[in-house]
């Protein structure tokens, strides 16, 4: 009797931490739904924004975010959705963001779609995957959201049913979610810090609202959630690496060079080099649209970032210098191949082709968009400053891994610079797709 009474007090317990955790998933997942508005950047609880200004207000907005690059499939209308976005746990397509009624937004309402970016939850309560970085746009007020919402449903409606996504096992699960979300997010309300000045706190929500930065420039763990942001990361499902927007020996502001870090941003290119892979496609939907007062601002808090993180690290180790041999045949390579448009001694052609000494993309410690360019070449975006870019061609099929790594090697060591040296296996993984 003693063991069997044991046995059920065990079982009992069992159920009831159960329950008590299964309570507590449940409470970290509705957390922060209601009564949250964070009304802040564009205004909010005064008078109502007249339509057509707030309909302006909402296109620039979805400049900002980018929101037709993931929610346009290729050859498709614009939001229609139906994008395939490849991750590690499998494929996710996006949704239609026209106000189609069966298909898109049509039977959403404005606070349908601010759960949407303030919660991760969709209108029937399904918890949306975070591909749809709703921990970004956890940061996006209220008014904006209103604002990016009006503009959405004065689209066209357009019947697209996008298809259903092809996850692994159990990543399809809502389960899954249930427990990624108690794990790897909070809902936020955006507030200004208000030590800084406004254009400080301005760039701060760009960057951490609708600008998502974070999506693409941060290491992810194993369950695809975000590490330290701005850090530079490998693109979700990409073999491109997202720079660092805080050191300056990737993709940070240097003091005294705002206006050359913009200019990449706003024209594709620049003295100091250009726009590819994916990054070319945001700059051609997203930041070349952006008025230079919210670049500006962008540039002022990542550089304001960036010094602190720079004064906090440690002093730089020593780095081997490459083989003679590699040096000479990646010189003769270059002098035969690179020259003619970088110039004999990487100075680049002045509004045609970036400048190779003192390229942070060319000297950064990840080697692998340096050895994807030269692979598979590199496209900057057609921009209105810029409409007929010069891209590069790629050499991969005329040159072996260990040319290839000469001429990076080369580039990486001569006029100044100073890398690591690049071997022929990693040149095979960059040909091979199979990652670092």
């Amino acid at each position: 009797m003693r063991g069997r009474w044991s046995m059920a007090a065990v079982a009992w317990l069992g159920l009831a931490g159960l329950a008590v955790l299964g309570a507590l998933l449940a409470w970290l997942n509705l957390r922060g739904e209601y009564g949250v508005h964070a009304y802040g950047y564009g205004g909010g609880g005064g008078e109502a924004e007249p339509v057509a200004a707030l309909v302006e207000r909402g296109a620039y907005l979805a400049r900002v975010g980018n929101c037709v690059g993931c929610h346009t499939a290729a050859g498709g209308v614009e939001y229609a959705g139906g994008r395939g976005l490849p991750t590690a746990f499998g494929t996710l397509f996006t949704s239609n963001l026209t106000p189609d009624e069966e298909t898109g937004l049509g039977k959403w309402s404005a606070q349908d779609f601010w759960r949407a970016l303030h919660n991760g939850r969709s209108r029937d309560g399904r918890l949306l995957y975070p591909a749809f970085p709703y921990d970004s746009y956890t940061h996006v007020t209220r008014a904006d959201s209103d604002a990016l919402f009006a503009y959405l449903r004065s689209l066209p409606p357009v019947r697209a049913q996008a298809p259903g996504h092809a996850l692994q096992f159990p990543y399809g699960w809502q389960g899954a979610l249930v427990v990624w979300r108690a794990l790897f997010f909070t809902p936020q309300e955006w507030k200004e810090q208000v030590q800084h000045p406004q254009a400080w706190n301005r760039g701060r929500y760009l960057a951490q609202g609708l600008g998502h930065c974070a999506a693409c420039h941060a290491p992810r763990n194993a369950w695809g959630a975000v590490g330290q942001a701005l850090t530079g990361g490998v693109v979700a499902g990409q073999s491109w690496y997202a720079p660092s927007l805080l050191d300056p020996a990737q993709a940070g502001v240097q003091a005294g060079r705002d206006s050359a870090w913009m200019q990449v941003l706003q024209a594709g290119s620049g003295p100091s080099g250009s726009a590819l892979g994916p990054m070319a496609e945001v700059v051609a939907r997203s930041t070349q649209h952006w008025q230079p007062q919210d670049l500006q601002a962008l540039a002022s808090y990542l550089q304001e970032r960036g010094a602190a993180a720079v004064g906090g690290a440690e002093g730089g180790h020593a780095i081997a210098a490459p083989s003679p041999g590699s040096m000479v045949l990646g010189q003769k390579l270059y002098e035969q191949q690179c020259a003619v448009c970088h110039g004999s001694r990487g100075q680049g052609t002045a509004g045609a082709f970036p400048a190779l000494a003192g390229n942070a993309t060319v000297t950064m410690a990840e080697p692998r968009n340096l050895l994807l360019v030269l692979l598979e070449g590199g496209y900057p975006p057609s921009t209105r400053l810029q409409p007929h870019p010069h891209g590069m061609p790629p050499f991969g099929h005329v040159l072996s891994d260990a040319q290839v790594a000469a001429v990076a090697n080369y580039v990486r060591n001569a006029w100044g610079n100073k890398a690591a040296e690049i071997g022929t296996m990693e040149v095979y993984r960059a040909r091979e797709g199979r990652g670092f």
